[in-house]
């Protein structure tokens, strides 16, 4: 295993802690259409608080499905031809919900108006649902041969362990999209998603706690990992705990926004640090796919590393710009200075 394996490996969890941080708080918004919202006004600052940014924020998933085929193809080949069917529904799920967001603003009745808003609700729940299934699915064993090839059947998908790890990625991103509302938007918006989170983390502690009983069931994280998999887990739920007191009791919005951010890439850790060096994992040990045996070549991952170095820096510059022109909060459609 060398050193640019590892890097690479690193920089696709990278890229996935922020896609989850920064389109984690996108997919809250959207839930809220359904949730929160009260009236179109409403939904029209959901919409403002999102739209410059949201479009730039899923590039991070783009980024991460590329450089894994760029870096690890054997990871890729299996986890794209394994999880076919659950990827099309996130990937149909990703253009409804960007088409949504462009018909809704031409649509000629109000009932045309709100399907397509409905339509960014349930799309934005179901695109972290299947994500957060995937990804606890591949850590915990699956039917993968002795050439890589991933052949599942229903209950190797869908088991306790997928769908509480999906509805906490689900939850997750609700709780990060209603701690933005409160930092974006002034109004009645800000003020039920403060009573929304009031019941909505506790409910999150529970959730974290019930994932942690069936990491412990599910996966060999605490036989391989024992010392990083507990720290974190401990780091998860009191980041989770600050953030809770800080909103709820504080009246805070910056740091439980970022609370809630950090308690998504802190999964993202989890979830790697449980698998190094692995990439996913095979019932039969024989056959789990690690980093050496599903990387490219050195010359290959030397290219792409200067290619990163060179890109990354301007991205980042750009994003956080594109953040701080809009950064004024937002009064239904109106924005205050």
């Amino acid at each position: 295993m060398t050193i640019l394996e590892i890097i690479w490996f690193v920089l696709i969890g990278v890229l996935w802690a922020g896609f989850f941080f920064l389109e984690g708080f996108d997919f809250g918004i959207g839930m809220q259409f359904a949730l929160n919202a009260r009236d179109q006004k409403d939904r029209e600052a959901l919409y403002q608080a999102i739209g410059p940014n949201w479009d730039a924020n899923e590039v991070w998933l783009v980024t991460a499905g590329g450089a894994t085929f760029a870096a690890f193809p054997a990871w890729y080949a299996s986890l794209f031809s394994g999880f076919y069917l659950m990827l099309f529904i996130v990937l149909l799920s990703l253009i409804y919900r960007g088409v949504s967001f462009e018909f809704r603003e031409h649509m000629p009745t109000v009932q045309g108006t709100q399907l397509w808003e409905r339509l960014i609700a349930l799309t934005s729940f179901l695109v972290p649902f299947f994500l957060g299934m995937i990804f606890t699915a591949m850590v915990s064993g699956m039917p993968i041969d002795a050439r890589g090839n991933l052949s599942a059947g229903f209950f190797d998908y869908v088991t306790p362990f997928s769908l509480v790890g999906g509805v906490a990625v689900s939850l997750m991103s609700y709780v990060h999209g209603l701690n933005y509302t409160r930092l974006r938007i002034d109004g009645k918006l800000r003020t039920r998603a403060l009573k929304q989170l009031e019941y909505l983390y506790p409910i999150l502690l529970a959730g974290e706690a019930l994932f942690a009983v069936l990491l412990f069931f599910y996966t060999d994280f605490i036989q391989t990992q024992t010392v990083w998999t507990l720290s974190i887990l401990v780091v998860i739920v009191l980041t989770t705990v600050i953030g809770w007191l800080l909103a709820i009791k504080q009246k805070m919005e910056k740091l439980p926004f970022v609370l809630s951010g950090l308690t998504l890439v802190e999964v993202v850790v989890l979830l790697f640090v449980g698998l190094f060096p692995r990439v996913m994992v095979a019932n039969n040990p024989l056959h789990t796919l690690n980093i050496m045996n599903t990387s490219s070549s050195t010359y290959t991952l030397k290219v792409m590393t200067i290619v990163v170095v060179t890109a990354l820096p301007v991205t980042l510059g750009y994003q956080i710009w594109s953040f701080w022109v809009f950064r004024k909060r937002i009064v239904s459609h109106k924005v205050v200075e």
